[in-house]
């Protein structure tokens, strides 16, 4: 994953190869605006406002107008009884503008209890912003947009944000603001509704569950594209939605873009030797081998949940999380205090998988429970220490043991990383969908997204052909 907090681009950099040809424009931006000389005769730094500022949003600017309602009103509600008949939208400058219990309403209808996210709930969301992690000084302002019926009851709300960098979005688009940069474009800031530093797939439009749902949804959709042109930024971006998100997207103009990503499925598996069964023998045999090694380096692996999780356990695992981001050059999103507050907030939603050496923590993976999925979010363990398959054991194997105890469908273990196939974690597709004002731009970036999209797929079969399970196995 690319990181950092400053890229910068030099006078004689070419069209992305990435992205194929655009066309040339003597002189001028894509967009009609002339390109300056000072473009090319500096560097431009990439990831925070470059001269050519946004509009950057007043209190009064945070109105997004009204939406006339259509079509007969809930059944069993007559016209003399109190029904909607428009909403409003409007933009927030922080989820802790939005009551705790109406946002939370508003995710729960949008997937029902069955699919419930707990990385969308206002405890995780809130979380972000109020420990300084996802806040304008981290280029990550929030935007989210409201929609409220005439009775201010609110009927629907979206993630967004105002972002001057690409970091923690696990969708990649460097080559995209490269290539802006170099015809002399802004390609920063740009709207981005997602979790902050989350690849999990998940409803982005969380709207009420009633009659008017479609219209509101719909409304929200284009109060994002209405918000993208007011606030002059080059473009909207929507990561990891539902299928049917992207689907409904498409039909709105974005275009649709695929990626991969790397899930165990659950079997009815009673226990994990029942799913070592379904592997090749070459595999099982290889798995046994690597949990043995956690006993025979005295490791005591521990999965805590809610109270069980003390103040010393955040401290230890914020220790790991900083080893894993110093040691792979990756960027520090999260600060001491989120794991503190994020854990207060969502109580028995955290598993904590923790790995013990007498009485010494030594290494923790955060997951998170939702409705039906285990999620996977972060791993580490103490500097300079070495523990042969630990990371296997505390991130895939105690993850699925997990979830075989909590009747869980599936487990989703993160971004990237196909040493996870043979440990029984399959390839699945993920989504994103993308809005660009500039229509030169996006027709030479729909025509990449035409040609990836077919290598993901191509690389997704082979995977599947290549796989760990025996024949017969539905992957």
């Amino acid at each position: 994953m690319a990181v950092g907090v400053a890229v910068c681009y030099c006078s004689n950099l070419k069209p992305s190869s990435f992205l194929g040809h655009f066309p040339y424009h003597q002189g001028k931006s894509p967009s009609g605006q002339g390109i300056k000389n000072s473009v090319h005769a500096s560097r431009i730094s990439a990831l925070f406002w470059g001269a050519k500022k946004a509009v950057e949003p007043t209190e009064r600017d945070l109105s997004l107008g009204e939406f006339i309602l259509t079509g007969s009103g809930p059944e069993g509600v007559s016209e003399n009884q109190v029904a909607p008949k428009k909403i409003s939208l409007s933009v927030v400058s922080s989820i802790l503008d939005v009551p705790s219990q109406d946002w939370d309403a508003c995710n729960m209808d949008a997937t029902g209890p069955e699919k419930f996210n707990p990385f969308l709930t206002h405890g995780f969301l809130s979380s972000l912003e109020e420990t300084g992690c996802a806040v304008k000084e981290t280029g990550w302002m929030p935007r989210h947009i409201i929609a409220k019926d005439e009775c201010d009851n609110i009927l629907g709300v979206v993630p967004l944000y105002l972002k001057s960098h690409s970091s923690g979005e696990f969708v990649f688009d460097y080559s995209w603001a490269d290539a802006y940069y170099s015809y002399g474009s802004r390609y920063y800031p740009k709207l981005q509704c997602c979790v902050p530093f989350t690849p999990v797939t998940g409803q982005r439009i969380l709207v009420r569950n009633n009659s008017y749902k479609d219209q509101v949804f719909d409304s929200l959709v284009s109060a994002m594209k209405d918000l993208t042109a007011k606030f002059q930024v080059s473009s909207l971006h929507v990561t990891f939605p539902t299928e049917s998100e992207w689907d409904k997207m498409k039909e709105k103009g974005f275009l649709q873009r695929t990626g991969m990503q790397y899930h165990w499925k659950n079997r009815n598996y009673k226990n994990f030797d029942e799913f070592l069964m379904d592997m090749k023998q070459s595999k099982r045999k290889n798995i046994r081998q690597e949990r043995k090694k956690i006993s025979t380096q005295n490791l005591t692996m521990k999965r805590l949940r809610g109270y069980e999780i003390k103040a010393k356990h955040w401290d230890s695992f914020y220790k790991f999380y900083r080893n894993t981001t110093d040691n792979k050059w990756g960027s520090p999103y999260l600060t001491r205090d989120f794991f503190h507050n994020m854990g207060s907030k969502m109580e028995d939603q955290v598993l904590l998988v923790v790995a013990e050496e007498g009485d010494e923590l030594v290494a923790g993976a955060l997951n998170l429970i939702g409705g039906d999925t285990l999620f996977g979010r972060l791993w580490g363990c103490l500097p300079r220490a070495y523990y042969p398959s630990l990371h296997f054991e505390a991130c895939y194997y105690q993850a699925i043991e997990a979830a075989i105890e909590l009747n869980l469908n599936k487990v989703e273990a993160g971004a990237q990383g196909e040493h996870k196939i043979q440990r029984g974690y399959m390839p699945v597709t993920t989504y994103s969908c993308h809005y660009f004002l500039d229509k030169g731009f996006e027709k030479a970036i729909n025509e990449f997204l035409v040609r990836e999209t077919a290598q993901v797929k191509l690389v997704m079969k082979l995977l599947h052909e290549s796989g760990p399970f025996k024949d017969g196995i539905q992957t």
